[in-house]
Formats: structure tokens, sequence, C-alpha cells
């Protein structure tokens, strides 16, 4: 008779494979779709430092919902007023990003964040603690992002 792994160390084991791969250690029940929301969340965050608004905007579900300082942006008004802004900020503040907690729920999954952004910005130093919770549902192509609320402080 062969050893049964528990659980708890296939989840265990899993987040140490994925942080030894350099993806931030993420908790869900269903490991491979952790992974996969955990790189779309990643995959985001770089085309906004790369300044890449074609994979940016194909990251995005068309009815995204952008909530950010008390308002509330569509895909259009996002793309039309703040995405430029956020490429911007992403590019000249770095941003040091804590552990991904993922949660997936079939077809839809959430994560939550935090992370530390330290630099200048518009000839203002920043420090800034931030937050964020992304929602993520699945298509045929893929993870994409249909809701985002960025807080700082």
């Amino acid at each position: 008779m062969e050893p049964v792994m528990q659980p708890s160390l296939r989840v265990s084991l899993f987040l140490i494979v994925v942080a030894l791969v350099g993806v931030a250690p993420v908790r869900a029940q269903m490991p491979e779709d952790a992974a996969q929301v955990a790189e779309t969340v990643g995959a985001f965050h770089a085309a906004l430092a790369e300044g890449d608004t074609t994979t940016v905007v194909a990251m995005l579900s068309p009815g995204v919902r952008i909530l950010e300082s008390g308002g509330l942006e569509t895909l259009d008004e996002y793309v039309d007023h703040h995405l430029s802004a956020d490429i911007a900020f992403a590019q000249a503040v770095p941003r040091d990003r804590g552990p991904l907690e993922v949660i997936v729920r079939g077809d839809v999954a959430w994560v939550v964040s935090s992370s530390r952004s330290v630099g200048r910005w518009r000839d203002r130093d920043i420090d800034a603690t931030n937050a964020e919770l992304m929602v993520l549902e699945r298509h045929s192509s893929g993870w994409l992002i249909s809701a985002i609320h960025w807080s700082s402080r």
C-alpha cells in the first residue's frame, strides 16, 4: 500500500513550488486554477509596468469595473481617462508586492494582495501601502479581470 499524501501537505508542496518559480504564494482549493489566476494578475501588472496597453486591455473583461479613489470606471472610461496614468505611475514608482491570496470558486476567482510603493511621482515622494482586490472570470480564452478595487494610504 502506497502512502497517501495529506491535503495540507499537497497544498504546502504546491506553495513551495509556486514560490520557487517566481509567482507569489497563493491559497486555493484548485492549485492549477489558482496558479493561472495568479499568473494573470502578475501579467496584468507586468503589462502596466511595460506600458503595454494592448495586453492590459486584452486582460480586462469588456464589462470590467475599476474602483479607485472613490471613483468607478468602465473599460472605456479606464482606457480613456486613467490607463495612461496607471502606466506612468507603474513605470516611475517601484512596487513591492506581498503574497497573493487566491480563492477560486468554479469559473470565478478573487485575488487579494497588498503592496508598498516607494519612489517619486510628479515631483512628490511616494511611500504608500496599497491594497488590491481583483475578481476574475474564466472565459474560453482564459481568465479575464472583471473587477479591480485599488486603495492606498
